[in-house]
């Protein structure tokens, strides 16, 4: 796996570039936003995923962990291979991915090319769940870290107990660096939770 590139830029198209590492020039399919920032000569660094065919190998960059974090979700919805979901960040960032999840709204996705109405409705429950609408993110209360409160926000709205999702938050934020994004934080806690969403609330 080749999780991430760092280089010369040596040429720049709409929807790629070329990066020299090492003499050799890595064609990175990117989205239009990078393409257009890149400069050839001058040092680029991108996340990146390696995606494997019978045919071909080939190389997606991000600028952002959160953006190849958010693309590796949406290949994972069926139907949605390298380029729709290419597509979907070149055209949404990835709090419009999560404001649009969190409202349950599939139709900034059916407005990509490739994304049908099946597929848009299937990103959108892919997506629930694993990714934070800028709303929920920024909730802190004062004197508290910002990362706990939107971590607990988001569990406690996916039907956890408060008191259990502060607990669940305040220990992954132990366990993780200190730069990990609340994304990052909430894939922990969910893992921690395992699969018995609301169970403890029935009854």
């Amino acid at each position: 796996m080749i999780s991430s590139v760092r280089g010369v830029v040596g040429y720049a198209d709409l929807d790629s570039v070329v990066i020299e590492v090492g003499g050799v020039g890595l064609n990175v399919a990117v989205t239009p936003d990078v393409a257009r920032a890149a400069r050839v000569g001058e040092p680029l660094f991108l996340h990146t995923s390696l995606i494997v065919r019978e045919d071909a190998l080939s190389l997606v960059g991000f600028e952002t962990r959160d953006e190849l974090t958010t693309f590796l979700l949406l290949v994972g919805v069926t139907g949605v291979g390298p380029k729709s979901a290419l597509g979907v960040l070149s055209a949404m960032s990835v709090d419009q991915i999560a404001t649009a999840v969190a409202a349950e709204d599939d139709a900034p996705f059916r407005r990509v090319s490739g994304i049908g109405p099946k597929t848009a409705k299937l990103i959108v429950l892919h997506l629930t769940g694993k990714v934070i609408a800028p709303a929920a993110a920024s909730r802190a209360a004062s004197g508290s870290d910002s990362r706990a409160d939107a971590v607990t926000a988001a569990l406690t709205g996916l039907g956890w107990p408060e008191r259990h999702a502060a607990e669940v938050a305040a220990s992954v934020i132990e366990d993780a660096a200190s730069e990990a994004s609340v994304q990052d934080l909430l894939r922990r806690a969910l893992a921690e939770l395992g699969p018995a969403r609301k169970e403890t609330t029935r009854g």
